[in-house]
């Protein structure tokens, strides 16, 4: 092996072998200038209408400057002596533009939303490994010794962390209880009789004809699926609010057994719940935080891995909890596929789409073997509130979205602070993005949830002014020390 030693810059040593040489540095010169090149490409392709239309518009304003009154006055005749065809159009296009306001959708605004914060009394140390810090809350139930996973304590848990969250939405909007059209509950483990929805109901004293649902058995990505069915009934129910709460309960869905694969669950879980203000009154609009713009709901039901990945079962001393399937994370890569498979084109520049489907086309014509191209999902949506089911789906996400690790903060930093909180993980997250005043007028934000089933929906929202955190916020007393670093 050669080696050449040449004494520069006063005496310092530079070493070249042939294993330096193979081992060149990237050129990142190149790889800078591909990415302009990238930026520019997407840049041009998106405007690419409004960059047509500005000279036709040009020649346009031209043609018309050169009108004389002589000009103008031919055009008058013109259509005098086609009166009946000119006044037919004019119908025409006034009848289809009422057509076309009255069908379309109409718009689902989020007015405000909270999140419960739990007393200290109810912070339990866990192990590090799992994501979680040191300030998660579990019932009062299980802090007791023994526990009582009691239906009573049961009952109380859930009273605390749903009453808890609307006593401050209604605090926060001065919206008064019985203006509510429409009531939808998601707790997937706990459903008594009278049901979670009626306890809401009861408490609040709503009006005798609410629309109330109660939605159960669902997981963790049910918080999507309640706004999905809020939207639906907002389509229906005009000049009205509905109010979605999600939560969990922990007091009687504590495995007490040993089967490692359901012991999992433990680690994980925690109290939380959240509950959003939604509104189809177009008078909302200036006073709201957030339009909904898509919902995509993705099951795999009929696939019997999917369905049995996360399951509630009895193990063989008879003590019942949550199995989670060591396929788990595979199940829900599929879901994912499928979900942004929908979800891609309604969100996507146009751009990504154009190659994407020419990757899609190369790859099935001439190289089978060709990789396929993953869209860059971070042109669509300037923030993502992935579940916070646990460290390992937030890092399989990153790395398949091929997200930076600010995308993913406040998924990380949630499950830190709160724990997995089921199906209101999501919107601790975007508590989170408020917290640290990155909301922007126009950011479009991307909730991203999994659950039992197996199922991965998708809710996004564009925010329609600077948005501040709300007042309670549960970030409130914590968010300086945020984000923190995490040793696993």
């Amino acid at each position: 092996m050669e080696a050449a030693n040449e004494p520069v810059n006063g005496g310092s040593v530079q070493i070249r072998t042939e294993n330096n040489e193979r081992r060149k540095l990237p050129n990142f010169l190149q790889s800078v200038n591909m990415k302009y090149v990238k930026l520019g490409y997407h840049y041009l392709i998106t405007h690419l209408f409004k960059l047509c239309l500005v000279p036709l518009m040009a020649v346009l304003v031209t043609e018309i400057s050169r009108l004389t009154t002589d000009d103008l006055y031919q055009i008058w005749l013109h259509l005098q002596y086609n009166l009946v065809a000119f006044i037919f159009l004019s119908a025409l296009a006034i009848f289809g533009s009422t057509v076309y306001i009255m069908s379309r959708p109409r718009s689902v605004y989020l007015v405000d939303y909270s999140c419960y914060l739990p007393p200290e009394s109810l912070q339990r140390k866990i192990l590090e490994r799992s994501g979680l810090g040191e300030e998660t809350y579990l019932p009062e139930a299980l802090h007791c010794i023994p526990p009582r996973p009691t239906m009573m304590a049961a009952r109380e848990e859930s009273e605390q962390v749903m009453f808890g969250a609307l006593d401050k939405l209604f605090e926060n909007t001065k919206i008064n209880p019985r203006d509510i059209g429409v009531l939808v509950v998601n707790c997937s483990l706990f459903n008594p009789t009278p049901s979670l929805s009626a306890m809401i109901v009861n408490k609040y004293k709503l009006r005798g004809n609410v629309k109330s649902f109660n939605l159960g058995g669902m997981g963790c990505s049910a918080g999507v699926i309640s706004i999905d069915l809020a939207k639906d009934m907002l389509q229906v129910h005009r000049n009205t609010y509905a109010v979605v709460v999600s939560t969990e309960n922990i007091t009687q869905n504590w495995y007490f057994g040993n089967k490692k694969a359901m012991l999992i669950p433990n680690c994980l879980f925690r109290v939380g719940g959240s509950a959003i203000l939604l509104s189809n009154k177009g008078k909302d609009r200036r006073r709201s935080k957030y339009k909904l713009v898509h919902t995509v709901r993705t099951h795999k039901g009929a696939v019997e891995k999917a369905f049995n990945c996360v399951y509630q079962e009895q193990d063989d001393n008879g003590k019942t909890g949550v199995s989670l399937s060591k396929d788990l994370m595979a199940i829900a890569g599929e879901a994912l596929k499928a979900n942004i498979t929908t979800l891609g084109p309604l969100v996507l520049p146009i751009s990504e789409q154009i190659l994407f489907f020419m990757t899609l086309v190369t790859k099935k014509l001439f190289n089978s073997k060709l990789k396929p191209y993953i869209p860059d999902f971070k042109l669509a949506f300037d923030h993502f509130c992935i579940h916070a089911g646990g460290r390992a789906v937030i890092d399989e996400l990153e790395k398949n979205l091929q997200l930076s690790q600010t995308h993913v903060e406040a998924s990380r930093m949630t499950l830190h602070r709160f724990g997995n909180t089921s199906s209101s993980s999501i919107w601790y997250e975007l508590a989170y993005i408020e917290a640290k005043g990155r909301m922007k007028k126009g950011n479009r934000v991307w909730q991203i949830a999994f659950g039992s089933g197996f199922k991965c929906n998708s809710a996004v929202w564009v925010a329609l002014n600077n948005v501040k955190p709300s007042v309670s916020s549960p970030w409130e007393h914590c968010i300086d020390r945020y984000p923190v670093k995490l040793d696993f």
